[in-house]
């Protein structure tokens, strides 16, 4: 039995790399999927490829810098879609800066996209899994997460964040029998994946086998529970 099929998925950064895997692989579980993305360009190839397949979706276009803007997103996909099952915080920035190159600005983009959108989220959707007593919440995190690199060091700060907000969520909600994933890979084959300095792009993860890897872990369903996963490269520089 598939217990994903039926399920109502919300995940956000859906417009490119893991985030299009992923709505699209979930879609081919049998989930009704609500996908976001801020590239209107990139959202319409991700419809296209939606409506080739034949499945069952909602989408939303929307910049997740703004509080309002989240708050009125929320208010639309309870709307149509009743109550979120599964929750994938995937969007998420990336700057590839020196400290003395980082202004306030940017901070405060990289924490509320990489931060404050999961938190919002994953504060209005959790309600129903309560109620439900079922439900996935997945953070995309990464290396950066458990380590420190050079010229990155906000969006290192921001990861450390998701990994800790991850946890406390974790031993704060698994009374409910809502599971709490921080899926943190290293290199992957993205745009944002380009932007890295000083790593062979060709041995970084491909994005549709890491997607697969992500929906085969929240399968379990039982006493057993992986909710940190690191995933790493075969080639690690």
């Amino acid at each position: 039995m598939n217990i994903l099929e039926n399920k109502n998925v919300f995940i956000t950064g859906a417009s490119g790399g893991i985030g299009k895997e992923l709505a699209l692989q979930f879609a081919e579980q049998g989930c009704k999927v609500f996908f976001t993305g801020r590239n209107q360009d990139k959202t319409t190839e991700v419809k296209t490829e939606f409506n080739k397949k034949g499945y069952d979706y909602h989408v939303g276009l929307v910049d997740l810098n703004h509080s309002r803007g989240i708050y009125s997103l929320i208010t639309y996909v309870k709307e149509t879609m009743g109550n979120i099952d599964i929750l994938v915080n995937c969007a998420g920035l990336f700057y590839n800066r020196s400290l003395d190159k980082v202004d306030e600005e940017m901070f405060d983009d990289m924490f509320n996209v990489n931060v404050k959108a999961p938190f919002l989220f994953t504060r209005a959707f959790s309600k129903d899994m309560i109620a439900n007593k079922w439900g996935r919440i997945i953070n995309i995190g990464s290396s950066s997460a458990y380590n420190g690199f050079k010229d990155t060091s906000l969006y290192c700060a921001s990861k450390h964040a998701l990994l800790g907000f991850s946890r406390a969520v974790h031993n704060e909600l698994k009374e409910h029998n809502i599971r709490t994933f921080c899926f943190s890979p290293g290199g992957v084959q993205t745009e944002m994946g380009k932007l890295v300095k000083g790593q062979d792009y060709s041995t970084f993860i491909e994005p549709d086998e890491f997607a697969r890897y992500v929906i085969e872990t929240i399968k379990y369903d039982s006493n057993m529970i992986s909710e940190e996963v690191r995933v790493n490269r075969m080639v690690v520089q």
